[in-house]
Formats: C-alpha cells, structure tokens, sequence
C-alpha cells in the first residue's frame, strides 16, 4: 500500500497542497476550521508527517494565495457565469484558489462579511454584479485587500474605487449603433436602460444622447426610460412604460440584450401597435434569449477573454499593491444584423 502524502489529503478536503503544508508546520493565514479539517483528515488516512514525505516549501510563490470573487446572484445570467467560469480556469493555471463569497443584492444594516474576507485567508478579491451602492461602498471602504472591480454603480465612480476598474465600453459603441440606425433614415428614437444602475449603462446612454446631438436629432424623453429600475420588476416597469407612450417610436436603443428581450415579448404580444414594425437593438451578445437571439444587432462581449483579463488584472493587483489604480475598457464587438421587429 502507497504512503499517503500532503497531496492525497489536499485532494481529499478539495484545498491546496500548500495549505496541508501551512497546517503541520504551523503557519499562519490558515483558518482553524480548516486547521482542525486538515489533522482530522491525516489522522483518518494513516499520515504521520515524521514518517511520511518531507515537508518541502512548494517553489510557486502563488500556490498559497486564494482570490475571493465577491457576487450578487451570479446565476441570473449565462454572461455572468460564463465570465466565471473562464475566471476559475486562468486563477487554477496560476495555482491560485478561488473563494465564492456570495452577498446579497441590496444592503441591510445587519449584514456582515464572512470571516474568510476579514482574517487574512485571501489575498485579493474580483467584484461582480455588485450593484447596490451601500454594498459596493461596504467593500470598496472596509475591505483592506487588492481589489478588482468589474463595472459598478455611478454614485461611487472609478475616481472613489480603492482598486482597479474593469468596464465593457459603451460610449462609443453605442455611439456607432445610433448611428447605424440614423443612417436608415430613422430618427425617432428611443432609448431603454437603467442608467443609475451600473456606470456600463450610464455610458452607452451618453453615446446615444451624443450621436442624436451630433446628427441634429433633438433627444425626446418621452420615449427614453432611464430611471431606476426594481431588478425583480424589469417585466412589469417596461410593459408599464410602452403602455404609457400613445406612439411608439421607430426604434429602441436598449442598454442591454435583457431589456430588448422584454420589449421584443411586448411587441409580439402587441403586433398592432408597430403595424409598420420598429427597430431594436441590444447590448452584450447573450444567446440566452431565444426570442431574439440572433435577430438584433448587439455589442458582443468575449465573455471568456473577460474572465482571463479579470483573472490576469487581480494577479498584477496581488503582485503591485502600491501601483496606482487602473481604469480599464473592454472593447466589444459589434454585430449588425436587421433588426427589424413586425
């Protein structure tokens, strides 16, 4: 029968080598819960750590970091999870670990972070789909981490971040979809997003706002909703508010693939108000709503090479804390296609 090593116990409790090494020579930023987990496991495989392999320190200086990935509701889209996914692969190529620590999607008052984020178990953290302003300052001002920020909400801004700053670029993206439209010869416009909600929508709404004024096309707000929007209440905000215009516009800019597969289920619902049909358009390049997948033109974004650079970004964080912040834009792809609803 084979000697059990470190590495047999690491694979038992799903941790690192470098963690079992930290528990049997008592070394720090190690959790006691995980402390205790570690001796209960070598005691149950046989492992005596002065008969077994010699404790050698591993020669990656990274194998012993964890990276916590800090996440409202990461399941609420196939974009979110795909970035995760890709997130978790580069990390383990770095032989970093990776910590889910879910928070809630608004604040209360009586909540708390898990010890993991607070008693030195990792090292760094990547924010996404945070987007409750109380929540994202708690973790921008209390969390004395590298930090990595994939978009946030505008009342805090990039200037405030206490780490680095990833956003999907719309200013000019949108910019160029506006403009795709106005070429059509179509001019009354609307635009559809929450532009409070996340800095990302704030931005694609200033590009169309700019490419209007640019062409001359005065901004109606009459067909434009940008207010707060509940995130459990998209259906019912959006078929309230196209109730409310008596006309509809020709066309819908909308901040996101989300929103326009909304507007698209309102507009089947309701053929008779688009008896010449109307244009949209969507943001994010998500398969996931079938109902208009691959019928709209939409921003594309690579959400795996998104992942790696998140990945790549909070390593660089890790390895330089004292480098100034950084303010990073992703570029995406734009796809055209008709987009025409009837």
């Amino acid at each position: 029968m084979s000697k059990v090593t470190m590495q047999d116990i690491a694979d038992e409790l799903g941790i690192s080598r470098v963690t079992v090494w930290k528990v049997f020579n008592n070394h720090s930023g190690v959790s006691e819960a995980v402390r205790e987990s570690v001796l209960q496991k070598a005691k149950e495989l046989g492992y005596s750590k002065f008969m077994q392999e010699p404790a050698a320190i591993p020669n990656d200086p990274q194998e012993d970091k964890t990276v916590s990935l800090i996440v409202s509701r990461p399941d609420s889209s196939t974009f979110w999870t795909n970035i995760i996914h890709r997130l978790a692969q580069e990390l383990a190529t770095h032989n970093i670990n990776l910590l889910y620590t879910y928070v809630p999607s608004s604040y209360t008052p009586s909540y708390s972070f898990p010890s993991a984020l607070t008693n030195g178990t990792v090292s760094g953290a990547i924010i996404l789909n945070v987007y409750d302003t109380k929540m994202v300052e708690l973790i921008n001002n209390t969390l004395n981490i590298p930090k990595v920020f994939l978009d946030t909400v505008p009342e805090v801004g990039n200037r405030a971040l206490h780490g680095d700053l990833l956003l999907i670029e719309g200013y000019n993206t949108m910019y160029e979809i506006t403009q795709s439209i106005l070429e059509r010869g179509i001019t009354n416009i609307g635009f559809i997003g929450d532009i409070h909600y996340a800095i990302t929508n704030k931005d694609r709404y200033i590009g169309f706002c700019h490419c209007l004024k640019d062409h001359n096309i005065p901004l109606n707000p009459a067909i434009c909703h940008t207010d707060p929007i509940g995130i459990f209440s998209y259906h019912n905000d959006l078929y309230a508010f196209l109730d409310s215009i008596p006309e509809l516009p020709q066309a819908f800019i909308c901040a996101s693939d989300y929103i326009a597969h909304f507007l698209h289920l309102y507009l089947t619902e309701h053929p008779e108000r688009i008896p010449n049909g109307i244009i949209l358009t969507g943001f994010d390049g998500s398969n996931e709503y079938t109902n208009i997948n691959g019928l709209l033109t939409t921003a594309y974004v690579h959400t795996s090479l998104l992942g790696k650079r998140l990945s790549l970004q909070i390593i660089y964080r890790m390895d330089h804390p004292d480098a100034p912040f950084e303010l990073t834009y992703i570029s995406p792809e734009i796809v055209y296609r008709d987009s025409i609803v009837d």
